[in-house]
């Protein structure tokens, strides 16, 4: 037992390191803070998405903007398409395939940025929401694994963790990734500061 919780620690160690020891990574985390903290200045939203655990991390990041994260501050536009009534019925209607594109269809509108979030790169409605999303005029962020995936290649910004066996390690990435640019969306914003409305 000792053995498994070690050699996970250490497995979770060295995926971090590798994150982190390509420049890019960095880099995509700053672009895509920068591009929410835009889309925020100009009355746009984010809309995230993803299976899953995917989507337990798209809803987390949407509520911490709405919400607080680290202190009070005013509340942003972030939703997570994680309505149970929206997902059935366009499922049961239409197609799983189609519950996040439908949604961005509804919703999205240009200048919005879409969260897409997929471990492997090439779940077959996270593509979706992405065409849905580009013919919207929308910016795609991608999170997801070191691979030649579908998603990597359809995102504007694309922050992608080492590509491992498991999806765990690569979704542990992701939430880091997520916490980051949350700080680093309000840093942009300012919006800890008292009365401080940038927009």
């Amino acid at each position: 037992m000792h053995d498994i919780v070690k050699d996970s620690l250490q497995e979770a160690l060295d995926c971090l390191r590798e994150f982190m020891g390509k420049e890019n990574n960095l880099q995509a985390i700053d672009t895509g803070a920068t591009l929410i903290s835009k889309a925020f200045q100009g009355s746009n939203k984010v809309i995230c998405c993803g299976n899953g655990g995917s989507l337990c991390d798209a809803s987390h990041f949407a509520e911490e903007l709405t919400g607080r994260f680290r202190s009070d501050r005013i509340p942003l536009p972030a939703i997570a398409i994680n309505d149970a009534a929206h997902i059935t019925c366009v499922g049961n209607d239409y197609s799983f395939l189609e519950i996040y594109s439908r949604y961005i269809d509804a919703m999205g509108k240009k200048g919005d940025i879409l969260l897409a979030i997929s471990t492997s790169g090439d779940s077959e409605n996270i593509i979706r929401a992405c065409e849905s999303a580009k013919k919207k005029g929308m910016i795609v962020i991608g999170l997801t694994c070191d691979s030649d995936n579908s998603l990597r290649t359809m995102s504007d910004v694309s922050i992608c963790a080492p590509k491992t066996n498991y999806s765990d390690r690569i979704q542990e990435i992701h939430i880091k990734v997520i916490h980051i640019m949350i700080q680093l969306i309000e840093h942009k914003l300012s919006v800890n500061e008292p009365c401080s409305y940038p927009f």
